[in-house]
């Protein structure tokens, strides 16, 4: 019963870690700095290994509350052992590739609502909106003119005839 606790404390001590040791992991790990993408790399990796079951947990769970009892629990099951395997995929890639320079690794998201999110899509997310909303208001020139005297004038002019290729 002594050796099951200590287990059991073991591995509450090593798979728990605050919110944020688990950025500063993920932020190591995305770094350009050598040195820094290695340990953060090391650190995400074992991160992931060690923590891949908890998706099939919080999507049990999730999924339970969310739809019918036995369906969501069947479609938690399988939506958490898939989130689980790639959290571990992605684990052992980080540790068995964080030497690569310039190889940051295939993050996986850092919440077990939703594995699927990648950890930088929010930020490339709100990079593209923003680019498109700044073109988008570049471009746009205010005119008093209505609108059928903004369009190119048409013209009548034939359209060049096809090529005909010959042997």
């Amino acid at each position: 019963m002594k050796r099951i606790m200590w287990s059991v404390a073991l591995l509450l001590i090593v798979g728990s870690q605050p919110v944020w040791a688990r950025m500063r992991i993920h932020d190591a790990a995305e770094s350009a700095v050598y040195k820094t993408k290695m340990g953060g790399m090391l650190g995400r990796g074992a991160l992931n290994v060690i923590t891949s079951p908890v998706d099939v947990v919080t999507n049990v769970v999730n999924e339970t509350k969310a739809g019918p009892p036995f369906v969501g629990t069947l479609t938690g099951l399988g939506k958490g052992v898939g989130c689980g395997m790639l959290r571990l995929g992605s684990g052992v890639v980080d540790i068995v590739t964080f030497w690569v320079p310039g190889f940051n690794g295939f993050p996986v998201s850092d919440s077990y609502e939703d594995c699927l999110a990648g950890y930088a899509a929010s930020a490339s997310t709100t990079d593209a909106e923003s680019v498109f909303s700044q073109a988008a208001t570049q471009w746009e020139v205010p005119t008093d003119e209505p609108v059928a005297a903004q369009l190119p004038p048409m013209t009548d002019a034939q359209p060049a005839p096809k090529k005909v290729w010959k042997k």
